[in-house]
């Protein structure tokens, strides 16, 4: 119920206040039913508009993009097949196996999940939402609309920016720099309480990166020197994250200067400009010791002409494999979709409402597991609908006219990008601008309805959401904690086996900590579910501290493996069996 606290991101705000551009260009031409789907497709895009590299955000926006166009496209030739889109047995049926499909993708990954959302949302308003226009055109608007947005995305320069680099590395640039910003924090915080948070807060800055770092490079050279050169500070940056982790693991508090020289480090390349001098740490143990070997080498990288060539890249590029559409977990979300889109389905047609579409398109929306914990982002869609309606309500009785209704598009496409902190606060935003739209495409206001129709999918989805459905509960925890298990015993094998190949070492260690990442998220929200369904992951914590361990002390293994002397010291080979026990022991928990 919490809201996500951060900057105001003025970029995404003024992207979303110009997503309105074709919609507003449409009703000057006197066709503002075709702005609609142009509208549609731009807010959608907009939700997926989040912090990250410009280069990113062409998979993160344009994927869901095309998949929302292609789902566009089938809702209305399905319409037009049943004729006029009211069917009690076609549609149910039909949606129900979309939403088999889409939940089941959805599975495994953002961005597949943002596809599988928009496909299934845009083949129900396809399905039902009445405009003049043909459904490839609809599609096609749909898709301009969106690709609008992502050619704002590209092409605006980030305000306020202080590199002197070219500002399409921008993203790039400010997750690098929070990488080196992680590093200083943990080392900060070593030998106090904020240990742990601090290795957290460093393994989110590493897979923010790495992600803002992924895909093809523009160009192999000239121009991509800023490029390569960013990829080589990542790179630098993987030592000084395995030594601060080290450290950490150690316990033992450090001196101020050790800080210092990853915040220089940072602040080189948010600006470009020189490091400058580093202060050294005493190199009185491996740790400290590994500390120093990778301020040597990122100070070497930092001080590489740009042209230069970047060295070999330490496991910069590892991704974590995603997750299967039709595993376990995949089945589970799958079949809780196609219920809920079924039964929303043949409640809103039986009713005769005019907006039927609203109601599966509601639980679409709900029913994701990554908008939080059931029971809470129901209670946020009820009274964030409550509140988007009455909005707008007021606004009708106000104001007349296409141009004000555009102007509350434009208005709520720029709070967008800030109100999808809370998914209360979101919902009242995109309630507002759902309304306006249904205004604009010449349909009565519908203000009262969109409430009924959206509390009945809430009723829906909470019941739904805890029906004991074939298959048991929690598949999505336990695939997580099972990566994260396989992926702690593949990078405890390589450190043991092969010491000396730091590169391998360096992807199977970011590929451990992303693993624990994902299945500490999966974790809490299971967490914070009813009681009837976090009981089904009740233990998996207890596993997930112990690979946390088992990973944390296989790094500060390595870093010992790196001492010129050689040999892991006996109170480490201790420590990684009596480790390696205790996630045998906790692991045996929730797989009873």
């Amino acid at each position: 119920m919490r809201a996500q606290r951060g900057p105001v991101p003025w970029s995404a705000v003024l992207r979303g206040a110009l997503a309105s551009v074709p919609l507003l260009v449409s009703v000057i031409a006197g066709q503002p039913t075709a702005g609609v789907p142009a509208a549609l497709g731009a807010m959608l895009a907009g939700i997926n508009d989040r912090p990250g590299s410009r280069r990113a955000s062409v998979a993160r926006l344009g994927l869901p993009a095309l998949a929302g166009s292609a789902g566009l496209l089938g809702g209305t030739m399905l319409a037009a097949a049943v004729g006029g889109g009211r069917s009690l047995i076609v549609l149910p049926l039909v949606f129900g196996l979309m939403g088999l499909v889409a939940g089941a993708v959805s599975s495994t990954g953002p961005v597949a999940s943002a596809c599988g959302t928009q496909v299934l949302v845009a083949f129900v308003i396809g399905a039902g939402m009445p405009l003049p226009e043909p459904g490839p055109l609809r599609a096609l608007l749909f898709l301009a609309g969106a690709v609008w947005l992502l050619v704002l995305r590209l092409v605006l320069p980030s305000p306020g920016r202080l590199g002197s680099g070219p500002y399409r590395l921008d993203g790039e640039r400010e997750a690098v720099a929070a990488v080196y910003e992680a590093v200083a924090g943990l080392l900060r915080a070593v030998g106090s309480p904020q240990a742990r948070p601090g290795r957290a807060a460093l393994s989110a800055a590493l897979d923010q990166a790495q992600d803002a770092l992924s895909g093809p490079r523009l160009r192999r050279y000239s121009s991509s020197g800023a490029e390569r050169r960013l990829h080589a500070q990542y790179a630098a940056a993987l030592p000084l994250a395995e030594a601060a982790t080290a450290l950490a693991w150690a316990g033992v508090r450090l001196p101020g200067r050790a800080v210092e020289g990853p915040r220089l480090l940072a602040a080189s390349v948010r600006t470009g400009a020189p490091c400058g001098p580093l202060p050294a740490p005493a190199r009185t143990d491996a740790g400290l010791r590994a500390l120093d070997d990778a301020l040597l080498r990122a100070a070497a990288v930092f001080d590489r002409p740009p042209w230069a060539p970047p060295g070999r890249r330490d496991g910069s590029s590892s991704l974590s494999v995603p997750g299967r559409a039709w595993s376990a977990a995949g089945r589970e979300y799958g079949l809780r979709v196609a219920v809920c889109c079924v039964t929303s389905t043949v409640v809103a047609q039986w009713l005769h409402h005019d907006h039927w579409y609203w109601m599966p398109a509601t639980t679409v929306f709900l029913v994701k597991p990554d908008l939080g914990p059931l029971a809470s982002r129901v209670a946020c869609r009820a009274v964030g609908t409550v509140t988007g309606a009455a909005v707008f309500g007021v606004l009708a009785m106000l104001v007349s006219g296409p141009f004000p209704l555009v102007a509350a598009v434009a208005l709520c496409g720029a709070l967008i990008p800030v109100a999808t902190r809370h998914f209360a606060v979101q919902t009242a935003v995109v309630t507002t601008l759902v309304l306006s739209l249904v205004l604009l495409g010449g349909e009565p206001p519908a203000s009262l309805r969109r409430v009924v129709e959206s509390l009945l999918a809430c009723t829906t989805v909470l019941i739904v959401g805890h029906l004991p459905l074939p298959g048991r509960r929690g598949h999505s925890v336990r695939a997580a904690l099972d990566t994260a298990v396989g992926a702690a015993h593949r990078y405890l094998s390589h450190v043991l086996d092969s010491p000396e190949d730091r590169t391998g070492r360096g992807a199977l260690r970011r590929d451990a900590y992303r693993s624990l990442a994902v299945a500490r998220t999966a974790i809490d929200l299971s967490a914070a579910e009813l009681p009837t369904v976090a009981r089904h992951s009740a233990g998996s914590e207890g596993v997930a501290g112990a690979v946390e361990r088992l990973i944390d002390t296989t790094t500060a293994c390595a870093v010992q493996l790196d001492h010129p002397a050689g040999g892991l010291p006996p109170s480490h080979a201790e420590l990684l069996a009596a480790h390696l026990s205790e996630l045998e022991r906790a692991w045996a928990v929730p797989s009873r």
